[in-house]
């Protein structure tokens, strides 16, 4: 039996099996539902100051503790909803990311009404179609770019909270707007013939 060969991942790729499984499937697949595109807004602003893997640790508490990230029902929370949330102990409890969070949904719904769509405006910052980069090492990755900046500034202009530029990136590698797995990683072919 021929031994298989071990697979090459970006250098953050870990050993920690949830990290692995949301490397080899989910970074940087591109998504268009605007569900899921709230989700990871919410999520990459929980993670403003932390680590990834916290969030990723604790993303199926925030989806039950945010109604499956349904906008329309965060939208509507009130004090209540919020002294709830900060006790409850399997999310980040911080006020200003789950006032952060109501706000968004919010905004959210105003430019699904505007746009038809969140994903028909949020994918509008990379001209709607993934951009493919080439960067050799992790040092390569640039942490915010001009399209993250204008991404940040508009989505701030709009109410958004929790939008910085380096948090936008950081969604937009997550939703496959960028194709940010280093040229080593196996997942960077297959991301590149994903996005033809």
């Amino acid at each position: 039996m021929k031994k298989e060969k071990t697979k090459i991942r970006c250098a953050w790729g870990t050993e920690d099996p949830l990290y692995l499984e949301y490397h080899d499937q989910e970074w940087g697949v591109s998504i268009h539902d605007d569900q899921k595109l709230f989700e990871f807004l919410v999520l990459e602003g929980a993670q403003a100051g932390l680590s990834w893997s916290t969030i990723l640790k604790k993303r199926e508490n925030f989806r039950k503790a945010f109604d499956n990230f349904d906008a329309k029902k965060i939208a509507r929370y009130d004090e209540k909803k919020i002294q709830q949330l900060l006790l409850d102990e399997e999310i980040i409890r911080n006020r200003r990311k789950i006032e952060a969070a109501i706000q968004n949904a919010r905004t959210f719904l105003d430019v699904q009404e505007e746009f038809g769509s969140f994903d028909a405006y949020i994918w509008q910052f990379v001209g709607g179609k993934p951009r493919p980069n080439a960067w050799k090492t992790l040092k390569d990755i640039p942490s915010q770019t001009q399209e993250s900046e204008a991404m940040s500034k508009d989505l701030t202009k709009r109410g958004f909270k929790f939008v910085g530029p380096t948090i936008c990136y950081a969604f937009m590698q997550a939703v496959g707007m960028v194709n940010d797995h280093t040229i080593d990683c196996f997942r960077h072919a297959e991301i590149d013939k994903l996005s033809e």
